[in-house]
């Protein structure tokens, strides 16, 4: 083998040395325990009821040294269990600490992860009172906290309702357990949303994805006179162009429009081709596809994109005009979010709140810690591997390749030698006799 070879093969040993020993996910998989409860109907019964999965964190992985790799082995932790929501497959929400600068959330960004929260300390924000309506995707990288605490003793009924009646999004914090002891929750404040009008009861990602469907949208409307009434074919459009300026991360959810039908009642909405009706979202507080109509006539129609429907007037001669989307679901003047922080067992964490509210929940999910007794397992992960690195170069060095090939080349060289020697002695013989 020639210089250069070695040279080569040397360096790509070494690489493979450092890699083993440097590599954080590769130590970081040997540091947790799953929680099984996502793997489960119990996970599913909760995506069906609204409830979303995001990124709390990765035991074995820093913030601080690499928030892309927290953030894509998060991505694959929830990935590989459940779905994110019941609108999409991947997390759309993580939590980030509040040292984290604006290139460290560029990666986690990278990684699918459009909402950051809460409170992370960027100058950039949204949603930190009601007034803070976010423009640009970056300023949703520090979602703010209000209304506060969801729990007993530190929740301030008070204050909550104040941000709620101020509008806008209110984001509350939330955690279920501290050590082996449970949290318990202010069932007051879970009490007023429940019974609060004009709130919709949301998750990060899903009000994100409300929220992008705002800055690029389509729609296409078609209308017809049939026996004595009016029929609005309507279909918000799903278009490649509006998915591709979001580089296909938002889920499909529905959005709401304003439709002026002139004050004339409305008997029925019903999917396009078919006789499926949509039902009444009168007093919904939890998205979902339906229509209303508003005291003063105007529709309200909650539809996904790439749905088309047939609304039927009882009218002839109807000027119907497309007013706007409202900023929320149902045209509600608020939107409400409680996150789930730290959640390790999801079971422990929202068993509690199965049948008893309508309160959604955003569940930061991790892995728990892997016990005491295993935390010799990334140690010896990193021993055997380093171990076969250095086998592999003795077996290879005996052949005369690689690094320690010059052993191969001693042991050869006396062998050698002793061969010429014995060949030596030999001649002497002859010659004596």
């Amino acid at each position: 083998m020639g210089k250069t070879q070695r040279r080569s093969l040397s360096v790509f040993l070494g690489f493979l040395i450092v890699s083993v020993v440097a590599h954080p996910v590769a130590l970081a998989e040997a540091a947790w325990e799953e929680d099984g409860w996502l793997r489960t109907s119990f996970a599913k019964e909760r995506l069906d009821l609204g409830d979303e999965f995001g990124c709390y964190g990765m035991p074995g992985l820093s913030w601080s040294n690499d928030p892309g790799a927290v953030a894509n082995a998060c991505k694959t932790y929830i990935e590989e269990r459940t779905n994110a929501s019941r609108w999409g497959v991947s997390p759309l929400s993580i939590f980030t600490p509040p040292t984290l600068t604006m290139a460290d959330h560029t990666k986690v960004a990278s990684q699918g992860f459009v909402v950051h929260g809460d409170e992370t300390g960027l100058e950039d924000t949204a949603w930190h009172d009601e007034t803070d309506r976010p423009a640009d995707l970056w300023e949703w990288y520090n979602l703010g906290r209000r209304g506060g605490s969801l729990e007993k003793g530190i929740a301030s009924l008070e204050d909550l309702q104040t941000e709620v009646e101020a509008g806008g999004l209110v984001n509350l914090y939330w955690i279920g357990r501290v050590n082996d002891a449970t949290v318990r929750h202010d069932r007051d404040v879970l009490a007023y949303l429940d019974e609060a009008p004009n709130v919709w009861l949301t998750t990060w990602g899903e009000a994100w994805s409300s929220w992008s469907g705002k800055r690029c949208y389509e729609y296409q409307r078609d209308v017809a006179e049939v026996e004595g009434k009016t029929v609005i074919t309507f279909e918000s459009k799903e278009t490649e162009v509006c998915r591709s300026v979001f580089d296909e991360l938002p889920w499909n959810v529905p959005s709401t429009w304003l439709i002026d039908v002139e004050g004339a009642s409305v008997s029925e909405v019903s999917t396009h081709g078919t006789s499926l009706r949509l039902p009444s979202i009168e007093g919904e507080k939890v998205a979902k596809e339906g229509w209303r109509q508003q005291a003063d006539g105007t529709l309200v129609l909650s539809v996904l994109n790439g749905h088309a429907v047939n609304i039927t007037v009882n009218a002839t001669g109807i000027e119907h005009d497309i007013l706007a989307q409202t900023e929320f679901f149902n045209n509600h003047s608020a939107a409400v979010t409680v996150a789930g922080h730290e959640t390790t067992d999801l079971f422990k964490w929202a068993k509690r709140f199965v049948d008893d509210t309508d309160v959604r929940f955003t569940w930061l999910v991790q892995p728990r810690p892997a016990e005491a007794a295993d935390a010799w397992i990334p140690y010896a992960v990193v021993g055997v591997s380093v171990l076969t690195v250095f086998i592999m170069l003795g077996v290879l060095g005996r052949e005369g390749l690689g690094p320690w090939s010059s052993l191969a080349n001693r042991k050869g060289s006396k062998k050698a030698f002793s061969d010429e020697e014995n060949k030596r002695s030999l001649d002497a013989d002859e010659e004596a006799e």
